[in-house]
């Protein structure tokens, strides 16, 4: 589920004249038996609001007197947001004989056209409060206080993002919780101003209109409002138009060759999700994400990620989180992944957050020859992202979650094959080719073929992790081999460390070798993504004149200067 709970107006939105009827109190009661939550968000005291209505106990927590007093209907706690109204306010405006006058925990309350004597006697005394009006109603309050901070509270204390509730309303006092709300509906009755910022206008008023509103959420969820709403902003298709992610569909896949700027759209996305105020965790099995912007990395390269950790910190509102286990053998990886992924889990489906998980290497933390990932994996994993250079080694439970594909590179089209033929899926009938910043959309159930998608860049550069290269443990296939030329030898580099050990030690026929087939200029451009390091070492490679001895002096030195000598001063 994308949407977890409803907020609703009380008066002219469930309520009519007052109350509730019963096929209204039906559909809240259908709404929340789908393990949603209810919150009631009202200009009513508490005292009057129980009067009226006994069906308040089906609420997680009441909003009431304009957000100025928090309620919980399980346990009958109440919570004041501010301060009580001030003593000389009220005695003034009794002696002004201001009638009717209701006096709550916070809120003062009249009606029109007394309102000119609340404003002479608030500026008399020079308070800091302010009047609202609605619908008739003269409602005063302490000075920032709306119906919007007081559902803030309560979503606080249900461990709630706004982004996925769907508010209604009918008044001009609605017009601040409804904005703030991932999104916004308006009864048939509610006043023009609210129905010009509504998400969604319904076409009955009061009651039957949130019936109708139920039957929305609880069919189509995240569905219910454009794309554009809530969706992640990819890049423009070749019409024009803009490309979303949509969090409330299945998963995506990132795929392609090494090198080709998966994680590069990953960071933009993750730039997107930050703009948006959406909360993501990052699974970064080998450092690449360590210095992400408005994140907080946990583990790195000498120290494990603590899952309590991990998960203290996802529990505070507006936290981002990177999972840094490049510190892990690539074996212990998995079972990390494999035991933290459930409590994910466990806490999206409660609260919603985090909002969007992004999973590097997937095909590592999520192999193929992984028999019990359907154990531990969610059937469907709405949200998450999962980046591969093959997508057919990832596991059958991880490619059935997946709704959507973005096929980068060259090879874009080679890519899309792979993946249909291990999820099991129909080839499209055409794939055109990727240009230069463009990528392939697609979604296999959507009924057409892949379509290219000029990509937003990242304001930030994705920067690769210096120690990671110099000190961690780079996955098997994307080490670097000295073999020799008769592959007499399988000597494997896992980081730039071990490279200058080892190329210290062969022979130098072996050296030669991948020398003059300018291999080590290839893995320093394709593999460590340093494109002056390898335009140097291509020069050296270049040179045919220089003796073993000296090309590889020439060789370690342009790679300890830039990596390995920076690490050790660090330790230092």
């Amino acid at each position: 589920m994308y949407f977890l709970a409803l907020a609703t107006d009380y008066d002219g939105t469930i309520a009519g004249d007052g109350i509730v009827d019963p096929p209204t109190q039906a559909a809240l009661e259908k709404f929340k038996q789908t393990g949603r939550r209810l919150i009631l968000v009202t200009g009513r005291d508490l005292p009057d609001l129980k009067r009226v209505y006994p069906g308040l106990t089906l609420f997680d927590r009441v909003v009431a007197e304009n957000g100025t007093l928090l309620y919980d209907p399980a346990t009958e706690a109440t919570r004041a947001l501010s301060a009580a109204p001030p003593v000389a306010f009220v005695e003034k405006l009794k002696e002004r004989n201001v009638q009717p006058l209701t006096v709550g925990e916070s809120i003062v309350a009249t009606w029109e056209p007394n309102e000119g004597v609340v404003l002479e006697v608030i500026r008399d005394l020079g308070l800091e409060l302010q009047i609202i009006i609605n619908k008739g109603a003269v409602m005063v309050l302490p000075s920032g206080m709306n119906k919007a901070e007081g559902m803030k509270a309560a979503l606080a204390e249900l461990g709630l993002s706004a982004h996925n509730v769907v508010g209604v309303g009918d008044a001009q006092n609605d017009h601040a919780f409804l904005k703030a709300c991932g999104c916004s509906a308006a009864v048939a009755n509610a006043l023009p101003m609210v129905k010009e910022s509504a998400d969604i206008l319904l076409s009955r008023d009061h009651g039957p209109g949130v019936i109708d509103l139920v039957g929305m959420i609880c069919r189509d969820d995240g569905g219910i409002i454009p794309p554009e709403r809530h969706g992640l902003l990819i890049g423009q298709g070749a019409d024009g138009k803009d490309v979303f992610l949509e969090p409330h569909l299945g998963s995506v896949l990132i795929a392609g060759s090494s090198g080709i700027g998966k994680s590069t759209l990953a960071t933009a996305l993750t730039e997107r999700m930050t703009e948006r105020g959406f909360e993501f965790c990052v699974f970064d099995p080998e450092g690449d994400y360590a210095e992400l912007e408005n994140a907080v990395s946990i583990g790195n390269a000498k120290e494990a990620p603590n899952t309590a950790e991990v998960l203290k910190l996802l529990e505070k509102m507006g936290a981002n989180v990177v999972v840094n286990t490049q510190v892990l053998d690539v074996a212990d990886r998995p079972p990390f992944f494999a035991k933290l992924l459930p409590r994910l889990a466990a806490m999206r489906a409660a609260t919603g957050r985090p909002h969007w998980l992004v999973i590097d290497e997937a095909h590592h933390l999520l192999p193929a020859e992984r028999g019990d990932a359907h154990v531990f994996l969610p059937d469907d994993m709405p949200a998450a992202i999962f980046i591969t250079v093959h997508p057919d080694e990832l596991s059958k439970a991880a490619l059935k979650t997946v709704d959507t594909l973005l096929a980068l590179g060259k090879t874009a089209g080679e890519t899309i094959a792979r993946f249909c033929r291990a999820a099991g899926v129909g080839m499209p009938g055409r794939v055109p080719h990727p240009e230069k910043d463009e990528i392939l959309f697609w979604r296999p159930g959507e009924g057409r073929g892949p379509r290219r998608v000029k990509v937003r860049r990242p304001r930030q550069s994705h920067q690769r992790h210096t120690r990671k290269y110099a000190e961690g443990e780079l996955a098997e296939d994307i080490s670097f081999y000295f073999r020799g030329p008769e592959r007499k030898l399988n000597l494997r580099a896992h980081n730039l460390t071990m490279f200058s050990q080892l190329a210290s030690g062969v022979d130098d026929e072996t050296w030669s070798h991948h020398l003059r087939g300018g291999e080590y200029s290839a893995w320093f451009r394709e593999i460590i993504k340093d494109d002056e390091l390898a335009d140097e070492v291509a020069e050296i490679e270049a040179d045919q004149g220089l003796p073993p001895a000296e090309s590889r002096k020439r060789v370690t030195e342009a790679v300890s200067r830039r990596y390995t000598a920076p690490a050790r001063s660090r330790e230092g």
